[in-house]
């Protein structure tokens, strides 16, 4: 995974007053934490953390987090608080990380391929879950765990065991959950079952 940088300014007043100041200001409000040291306050200006998290890694995207007149420091957003109504981002915690030492993080979970085995008989696909946590370094991190549904057939399911994961990659998620599933249409059972008492009465 390539990194995405972004520069910071340490050292804001807390508080919800001066936090909201920040936000007017354009600036959201952080903090930064982990390897074993005390937690940062941070800003960041809005627009560049809209930029760095707009790449196809998304909130997954590894940060070269630059903090003016401080540290240079590898991270991972761990949290994102947003605006209840406008939705827009009010405070950001990143985890400071090794690049070589695994995290646990959640990845989308992207179908690909046609079913067409379970459409022409009257199924449908159903994708179960959206994200899968993996166990991974954040040099290797995927935008995306992809799933090929082109093989399934009716009643059938695709776990999580099932996954082909990248390359030192393990999951943590339950291994007998299942990631997407084909069923038959309510319309295509009934049908069926009509189709049953016609055969019986005949």
């Amino acid at each position: 995974m390539s990194e995405v940088t972004l520069t910071a300014e340490s050292g804001r007043q807390t508080g919800t007053g001066p936090s909201r100041r920040l936000r007017v200001a354009g600036r959201i409000p952080g903090v930064i934490y982990g390897a074993g040291q005390p937690a940062s306050t941070i800003t960041i200006d809005r627009a560049d953390l809209r930029r760095a998290l707009s790449t196809d890694a998304g909130r997954n995207a590894l940060i070269r987090l630059e903090i003016a007149g401080g540290e240079t420091s590898l991270a991972l957003v761990r949290e994102i608080q947003r605006h209840p109504v406008r939705r827009d981002v009010t405070h950001i915690d990143f985890l400071k990380v090794d690049p070589e030492k695994p995290v646990e993080i959640d990845i989308p979970v992207r179908l690909v391929g046609e079913a067409r085995k379970v459409t022409t008989n009257g199924g449908i696909t159903e994708q179960r879950i959206n994200t899968v946590r993996l166990r991974v370094k954040p040099s290797a991190i995927p935008t995306a765990v992809e799933v090929d549904i082109s093989e399934m057939t009716i009643d059938r399911s695709i776990l999580v065991a099932d996954l082909v994961l990248p390359e030192g990659a393990t999951s943590v998620s339950k291994p007998r959950q299942a990631v997407v599933t084909a069923e038959l249409t309510r319309a295509a059972v009934t049908k069926r079952g009509s189709g049953d008492e016609e055969a019986e009465e005949s």
